[in-house]
C-alpha cells in the first residue's frame, strides 16, 4: 500500500473519532445540566481547557459563554478541531483513496458532511435542538465504523483504519477522564461528595460508559471509574483496550508477531506498563499528571507511526548511498 493511501485512510478515521468525541465532551456538560442543582453555575470553560483550545478561543471571543462555545467547538471553521471542520478533513482524506474504500463508505461521509455543512448556520438553537445534534453526530459516525467493520477487506486499509481510530480514542478517553480536573468544584471538601459524583457520573455517561461501569461496579467510586475508563481490558473506549486493538493492527501491518519496529515497541511499552498498573497508583500519582504524561507518549505513539508508514523517505542507490540533494 503507498503511504499515502494509508496516511489517508488512518486520518480519515482520526478526524471521524475527534468530531464523535468533540459532541461526547459537549454532552458532559448536558449531562451535568440536567443532573445538577439550579443553583450550581453552568461551566463551559473546561471543555476549552481540557482540549487545549482554550488560547485560540480567547483570541476570537470575549467569554465563555454557552453559545460561544457551543458554536466554536461545532461550526467555527477557525477552529481545526471543530466537528464541522473535522468532518471536512475526513471527507478530503476519503476523497482522495476513494478507490482503496469502499462505496458505502464514501456515500455515508459525504452525505454526512454535506448534512452538517448545511446546519452550521444555525446559531440560536434551544438546548434540546443542541443535545439532538450531538447524538446526531455520534450515531453517523458510529454508523461510519459499522460500515467499515461490515464492508471492508481485513486487509491493510482495515487495520490502518483501526490504528486511527483507537489512537484517536485513547487520546479522547484520557481527556474525559482529565475533564474533572478542570471543573471546578465549590471546594475541597466537595470531593468525594454527591456533586463530585455527579461529575463522575455525566464523565461515564459521555463516553456511553455508565451501563456497563455499573454492571461491573455496584457504587460509583472515583476509584473504580478511573480502572474502568483506563484499565478495563473489555469496555471497548477504556484506554487499555485501545491500545491493545491499535497495537494488534500495528503488529499485523508490518507482518511481524513481535514488537520489533520502533512504532510497535513504543506503543507495546506503553500498553504494557498500563497492563501492570493499579488503579490506586494512578490516583496517587495525580489523575490530571498521569493523564498528561498519558497524552504527551500517546503523541509520540502517532510521531512513531508517521516516521515509519507516512514520512517521505529520500530513494537510496543500489549501493545504499543517498542521492546527491
Amino acid at each position: 500500500m503507498l503511504s499515502r493511501v494509508a496516511n489517508s485512510i488512518y486520518w480519515m478515521n482520526r478526524y471521524m473519532e475527534r468530531a464523535e468525541n468533540y459532541a461526547r465532551f459537549i454532552a458532559v456538560n448536558f449531562n451535568l445540566i440536567l443532573d445538577m442543582p439550579p443553583s450550581e453555575k453552568e461551566q463551559w470553560e473546561p471543555l476549552l481547557a481540557v482540549n487545549a483550545d482554550q488560547k485560540l478561543f480567547q483570541q476570537l471571543f470575549d467569554s465563555p459563554t454557552r453559545d460561544a462555545v457551543l458554536q466554536f467547538m461545532s461550526f467555527d471553521q477557525r477552529n481545526p478541531n471543530s466537528i464541522l471542520c473535522c468532518l471536512q478533513q475526513a471527507r478530503e482524506n476519503a476523497r482522495s483513496v476513494r478507490e482503496s474504500i469502499t462505496k458505502e463508505m464514501w456515500e455515508h461521509l459525504n452525505g454526512f458532511y454535506l448534512h452538517v455543512r448545511e446546519l452550521q448556520s444555525s446559531k440560536s438553537w434551544e438546548m434540546s435542538e443542541w443535545q439532538g445534534f450531538f447524538n446526531e453526530i455520534k450515531m453517523g459516525s458510529q454508523l461510519f465504523y459499522g460500515i467499515i467493520d461490515s464492508t471492508l477487506a481485513r486487509v491493510e486499509s482495515w487495520h490502518f483504519s483501526q490504528l486511527g481510530r483507537f489512537i484517536e480514542r485513547a487520546d479522547k478517553t484520557s481527556r474525559f477522564i482529565d475533564i474533572k480536573y478542570f471543573i471546578l468544584l465549590p471546594k475541597v471538601a466537595a470531593i468525594g461528595s454527591n456533586l463530585d459524583l455527579l461529575q463522575w457520573s455525566a464523565v461515564l455517561k459521555s463516553a456511553s460508559a455508565y451501563n456497563m461501569y455499573r454492571q461491573a461496579f455496584r457504587v460509583l467510586a472515583p476509584e473504580n471509574i478511573v480502572h474502568f475508563l483506563v484499565l478495563d481490558r473489555h469496555f471497548p473506549r477504556s484506554i487499555y483496550y485501545c491500545l491493545s486493538q491499535a497495537e494488534q493492527s500495528l503488529l499485523a501491518i508490518s507482518g511481524d508477531k513481535k514488537s520489533t519496529g520502533k512504532a510497535a515497541r513504543v506503543l507495546g511499552k506503553l500498553r504494557s506498563e498500563l497492563e501492570f498498573t493499579d488503579a490506586s497508583e494512578i490516583v496517587t500519582a495525580g489523575l490530571h499528571e498521569y493523564m498528561d504524561n498519558f497524552q504527551r507518549r500517546n503523541n509520540e505513539v502517532g510521531e512513531a507511526i508517521y516516521e515509519a508508514y507516512f514520512a517521505l523517505k529520500p530513494v537510496e542507490h543500489n549501493n545504499g548511498e543517498k542521492p546527491d540533494q
